[in-house]
């Protein structure tokens, strides 16, 4: 398998995915600007929609959308319960929480990467209020949804790592914090963290 990723972009969620499901796979970098693969061909030719993720399978097809990739990957490897079960409420719980970092918090960080002012202001708001309700389960327990890691705090984590960037403080969400702070000792986002900077 390949993953087409771009350093700091939304790729890292599929790529802690893999390597906490202990699925082979090989990096091939992105230029977001140029949509130039590292060996200068097209990436719009493997992704169409032009931007990351992309998981080139082994029989040549590719998968788009980081969320899809993420419950592909966990269902290579169900005993490594990064997603629950086909048809448990435990597995629908898991997929709530990736339509909503996906649709509430992803897409809320958009106007943070470019340059209208206005538009971050109005942002900002809706951005708060994503976290402070993230916060209020993350004060109750380590993951989103309990005491085991899924896919949804891999989405979540990286989501995070644009906090940042976007002027937020985690520090005003304690819970937040602490999940941000244990995932990121987890010995595959340590991994996938150091494999974004080489």
């Amino acid at each position: 398998m390949k993953l087409y990723f771009s350093p700091g972009a939304c790729a890292l969620h599929p790529q802690i995915t893999l390597r906490e499901a202990g699925v082979p796979f090989e990096m091939v970098r992105v230029d977001l600007r140029s949509h130039k693969v590292s060996d200068g061909s097209d990436y719009y030719e493997i992704n169409p929609k032009g931007y990351v993720p992309a998981l080139r399978l082994d029989d040549g097809s590719v998968l788009t959308e980081g969320c899809v990739i993420d419950q592909y990957v966990a269902d290579l490897r169900p005993e490594k319960k990064l997603l629950p079960p086909a048809g448990s409420i435990e597995r629908v719980r898991v997929q709530e929480w990736l339509n909503f970092i996906a649709s509430e918090v992803h897409k809320s960080f958009s106007p943070f990467f470019g340059k209208d002012e206005a538009a971050k202001d109005a942002a900002r708001p809706r951005l708060t209020g994503r976290f402070e309700l993230i916060e209020k389960t993350l004060s109750k327990h380590p993951y989103l949804t309990g005491d085991a890691f899924t896919v949804a705090d891999a989405y979540l984590f990286n989501m995070l790592r644009w906090a940042a960037f976007a002027s937020f403080d985690l520090a005003r969400w304690p819970g937040v914090q602490a999940f941000s702070d244990r995932v990121s000792a987890r010995p595959a986002v340590q991994e996938a963290l150091a494999a974004e900077k080489s």
